[in-house]
């Protein structure tokens, strides 16, 4: 069985992280800052060229999520000196449940490597192809980004000012969404993602229903995939202020999870913001059966978001979800609001 370098230090950098991550002693843009000179220091001049953009190229909004050839550094080029750091900008960004959940997806490439062995497939499945990609000049002063991707994660951060911070587009797979056998039998990477929305679902009246599940069929995949700029969808389904207290509860807990993949400071801030637009305005809606293990989708949406999940591929057991601003993906709405204060 052939096994990936990544992984063999895949647990102890996740620990260590875990331990670092409990300890904030500054802002998180100046974390980020730091932790993204600190990376691209440790790079040879070769090395910087793949993973350095300028803030104005137009990779910096080149998201996605399946596996296919892509611009960055990949993590099978660092050296073992350079990989953790690479992880601590990774860290940077995430809680510890956040940064969990993306090293374990970056982990199932091993298990798809070894379920599609002597099937044919064409797709390379390996847990060293995760690039990570700094654009413009990290600091105070100057706008900047960063993101890591590869197949199933797609993380982007915006830095405005040294200090506002952009989260989205936000992507978080899983295929297995189960791991059905071997020796992580039983593992489930977005567990929380599906439960909460299902008993949801589930505890709905009949009369909520009609409003919430939309189609006995649910999508293919998320509706709006890598679309540059997305809007809410239709129909909205039910609304917030149509649950009971407890459904309103899990709803919000759903809602947590997606942002709460991201560290507690700018997580609170988020949330905040969603709250603000009005709670009231916030509707959740449902396509396909409400049985584990039968393909469904979900969405929920406010004035100024829209979280999308599917999982119906390979017999419902590969989920796709994402997080979206309608206002401020990749920081747009802060880069205008910077740019009008400050002339460029």
């Amino acid at each position: 069985m052939k096994t990936f370098p990544a992984l063999r230090s895949l647990l102890s950098l996740a620990l260590l992280n875990v331990c670092l991550l409990t300890v904030r002693a500054h802002s998180p843009a100046e974390e980020m800052a730091e932790a993204a000179r600190n990376f691209l220091a440790s790079l040879t001049t070769e090395q910087q060229a793949k993973a350095s953009f300028e803030w104005k190229d137009g990779e910096r909004q080149n998201w996605h999520f399946i596996p296919k050839p892509r611009k960055g550094l990949p993590l099978k080029e660092l050296t073992p000196a350079q990989r953790p750091l690479a992880h601590a900008l990774l860290g940077s960004g995430l809680s510890q449940r956040g940064y969990l959940k993306a090293t374990t997806i970056i982990s199932l490439e091993q298990i798809l490597h070894e379920l599609e062995q002597g099937t044919g497939g064409r797709m390379v499945r390996d847990p060293e192809l995760y690039y990570v990609s700094v654009f413009g000049k990290p600091g105070a002063k100057d706008a900047w980004g960063w993101r890591v991707e590869g197949h199933h994660l797609a993380l982007n951060f915006t830095i405005v000012k040294g200090q506002h911070i952009a989260v989205t587009p936000s992507f978080f797979g899983s295929n297995p969404a189960e791991v059905r056998s071997g020796p992580r039998k039983g593992l489930r990477v977005l567990a929380a993602e599906e439960d909460i929305a299902r008993k949801l679902v589930q505890s709905l009246s009949e009369e909520q229903k009609k409003i919430a599940i939309y189609t006995n069929t649910a999508p293919s995949d998320i509706i709006t995939g890598t679309n540059r700029n997305v809007q809410l969808l239709k129909p909205d389904g039910l609304a917030m202020n149509k649950l009971t207290k407890q459904q309103a509860e899990m709803l919000w807990d759903l809602v947590q999870e997606y942002v709460r993949r991201n560290r507690a400071e700018v997580a609170d801030k988020d949330l905040e913001k969603i709250q603000n637009a009005g709670l009231d305005k916030v509707y959740f809606a449902w396509a396909g059966s409400v049985e584990p293990g039968k393909g469904h989708y979900y969405r929920i949406q406010g004035p100024t978001f829209l979280m999308e999940y599917d999982n119906t591929q390979n017999n419902a057991n590969h989920i796709h979800a994402v997080w979206r601003d309608l206002q401020n993906d990749f920081g747009e709405d802060l880069l205008k609001k910077h740019y009008e204060q400050h002339p460029h």
